[in-house]
């Protein structure tokens, strides 16, 4: 999972504030609901100390309708200037909260975006197709843009008696296909390498669609998952299509976090690229060594040991430390404080670009509920292969 939509928090003024709602609406009179949840939380932040002007810039968000049916929650992040993160949840909290601190929650929408997807959707014709963006926070305003081909030969004919004159214009029409289809695959392969969408959902016309599958450049097409029922003109059964729109993105967010889960565990038997407990990803994090942050789910719940244990941390998101005097120890001599260790190790997964997978009970062995796989790594790596001390030994008892 994708981190960078967090990146505008580093190095952001203080005080925070994370809420994280209840943001079902029962009814059409629903609106109520969501905003009487707001103004008892609101209330609790004023007595904080919270802004006036950031609490009116969450209130602007969470009363506005997400377009989102069924329960669902939402976490938003304010820092003293005003909203950073706003995310839609798909299951609802069992009670709203929210916090005013010198640091952020960023465990709720770390939740949201392992529940979303970056993805584009390309409904396509013989003539050109549709763009919709989502930017993956689960809020129903997306992007949409049109892109037409400027060929226009686009029936063929059926059989005459002067052959060659159908065959003719059926080779034109064949030809007006590829072409509107190189128009778009052109398109759609610049947008790709300039928004880098985690997936690309391909619909509609059946010869348009292998056509533009074909044409795309090898970036795009092994982002492609082509979904069927979709179509750019009317009279689609948009619950159907939606539905299966929702089950590729599920099996896609199913695939990336199983693909990056079998790399955790061959590396960690062998020994390799990945580590585990908290002590351990520190030193990695610190060096600059993680691709993909591992966490179990139970410790990415409110109140989690890992929420509740501290870290110690410097100005720069990869100066962190487990002690104090560890940071010292590598030159790090003013700015130091003690911030909780679920937000510090994201801080630093964020601040080397590491990605982020929650793991499932029964996935994976996380000592400490938190685990890496490493780009690289080399002798002074720590090693969790075999249990080489009678402190090794105690570790193996704190799995989560």
């Amino acid at each position: 999972m994708e981190l960078h939509w967090l990146k505008p928090l580093l190095g952001r003024p203080a005080p925070f504030v994370t809420v994280h709602l209840d943001a079902t609406r029962a009814d059409a009179s629903g609106d109520e609901e969501v905003a009487g949840r707001w103004r008892a939380l609101r209330k609790e932040l004023e007595r904080s100390g919270a802004a006036v002007a950031v609490l009116d810039d969450i209130e602007g968000r969470v009363t506005r309708p997400t377009g989102v049916a069924g329960p669902h929650g939402r976490v938003v992040i304010a820092d003293a200037e005003g909203v950073v993160v706003d995310r839609v949840l798909k299951e609802s909290p069992a009670q709203s909260t929210a916090v005013l601190d010198d640091v952020p929650v960023l465990l709720p929408a770390v939740r949201a975006a392992d529940q979303a997807t970056r993805f584009l959707l390309v409904e396509v014709d013989r003539q050109g197709a549709d763009l919709t963006w989502s930017d993956g926070s689960g809020l129903k305003a997306a992007q949409k843009e049109t892109v037409e081909g400027n060929h226009d030969e686009l029936r063929k004919v059926k059989e005459t008696g002067d052959g060659w004159k159908s065959r003719r214009v059926q080779m034109r029409a064949e030809d007006s296909w590829e072409r509107n289809a190189e128009t778009v695959a052109a398109d759609l392969d610049r947008q790709v390498v300039e928004k880098k969408p985690e997936i690309v959902l391909v619909t509609g016309d059946v010869r348009a669609v292998s056509l533009l599958c074909h044409a795309v450049a090898p970036r795009t097409r092994d982002l492609v998952v082509e979904v069927p029922g979709g179509s750019r003109a009317d009279g689609v059964k948009q619950e159907v299509f939606h539905q299966r729109v929702a089950e590729a993105l599920e099996a896609f967010r199913q695939r990336r976090r199983e693909d990056t889960l079998d790399r955790y565990r061959s590396e960690l038997g062998r020994g390799g690229a990945a580590v585990t407990s908290v002590d351990d990803v520190v030193t990695v994090l610190q060096r600059g060594q993680v691709r993909e942050l591992v966490l179990h789910e139970d410790v990415t719940l409110p109140g989690s040991s890992l929420a509740e244990r501290h870290l110690w941390v410097g100005p720069e998101p990869l100066q962190i430390a487990s002690r104090e005097a560890d940071l010292e120890g590598i030159g790090v001599t003013s700015g130091i404080r003690r911030m909780p260790a679920d937000v510090a190790l994201l801080r630093a997964a964020l601040g080397q670009d590491a990605g982020l997978t929650i793991a499932l009970d029964g996935q994976v062995e996380l000592v400490d509920g938190v685990g890496a796989v490493l780009r690289w790594n080399d002798d002074s790596t720590p090693s969790e292969s075999v249990p080489a001390s009678s402190e090794d030994q105690r570790r193996l008892h704190r799995v989560v």
